[in-house]
C-alpha cells in the first residue's frame, strides 16, 4: 500500500477576478522511502500542494489517503494531530529559536511532541555531522549548519513524511550540496519519506523521482535510478 494516495486535489480559491485554480486535479501515489522533488514556475501550485499534504491547508475537493487513511480537513485540531503525528517540516529560513542551543532546539521540538530523549538529540546530531556544535547557539554557527540542525530538528519526532519547502533557497552552492548530501544521508538512515519544493533543477540529482507542476497540474512524473 502506498504512503500517500492523492486522487484529483483541488485547492480553489474565490478572487474578485474570479475563481483561482491553485490545484486543477492532482492525482499522485508516494511510495515510502521515495525521495519527491516538485518543480516548476512561481505560481505552478507547488506549495498548495505542499501545505494541503501536510494538512496545513484543506482541498477544496478530491481525496487524500496518509498509510490507507483519509486525512483530516477543516477540523484544525485533528489536522494538528495528524501534522504532530507523522509530518515534519523544514523551512527555507531554518526558523530555529535563536535563545536555545543546538541541542536545546532538538530538545525542545521532542517535548512538545511527548518523547524528550536527549540520546536520541545527540544521534540526530551526530548524523547530520553537528555533534561538535551541540552547545552553540544558531546565531554563531554558518547558515549550512544552521539548516542541519533544521533537519535533525524535524527528524526528532521521527515522522513518516519529511517536507522541504525551498529549503536550500538561502543557501550558496556548495553549501546546498552539502545539506542535500545530509539530508538523503539522514533520510535513508531513518527510513523516511521525502517531498521537496524547489525551483533548483541542481536538487533533482538527490530525488528518486521528480515531479513537475503547472498553472495547477501534474506536467511531468519521473522515476529515477538510484
Amino acid at each position: 500500500m502506498p504512503l500517500m494516495q492523492i486522487s484529483n486535489l483541488q485547492r480553489h480559491y474565490d478572487m474578485t477576478s474570479g475563481v483561482v485554480k491553485a490545484l486543477d486535479g492532482i492525482n499522485l501515489e508516494i511510495e515510502e522511502g521515495e525521495r519527491i522533488v516538485l518543480l516548476g514556475p512561481s505560481g505552478s501550485g507547488k506549495t498548495t500542494l505542499l501545505n494541503c499534504v501536510a494538512a496545513l491547508d484543506s482541498p477544496t475537493a478530491g481525496e487524500y489517503l496518509f498509510a490507507g487513511k483519509e486525512v483530516p480537513k477543516d477540523k484544525s485540531e485533528e489536522m494538528t494531530t495528524f501534522r504532530r503525528e507523522n509530518i515534519g517540516y523544514v523551512f527555507q529560513f531554518f526558523n530555529l529559536l535563536q535563545d536555545l542551543t543546538v541541542l536545546e532546539n532538538i530538545l525542545l521540538i521532542q517535548e512538545l511532541s511527548g518523547e524528550k530523549n536527549k540520546e536520541r538529540a545527540l544521534e540526530l546530531l551526530k548524523l547530520v555531522g553537528l555533534e561538535n556544535e551541540v552547545d552553540r547557539f544558531p546565531a554563531e554557527i554558518s547558515g549550512g549548519q544552521q539548516q542541519r540542525v533544521a533537519i535533525a530538528r524535524s527528524l526528532a519526532k521521527s515522522p513518516k513524511l519529511l517536507l522541504g519547502d525551498e529549503l536550500t533557497g538561502n543557501l550558496d552552492s556548495k553549501t546546498s550540496e552539502m545539506v542535500m548530501e545530509v539530508l538523503v544521508k539522514a533520510c535513508k538512515s531513518e527510513n523516511i519519506t521525502t517531498i521537496m519544493v524547489t525551483h533548483d533543477e541542481k536538487l533533482t540529482n538527490y530525488a528518486t523521482r521528480v515531479v513537475r507542476l503547472d498553472s495547477g497540474k501534474i506536467i511531468s512524473d519521473k522515476k529515477i535510478n538510484e
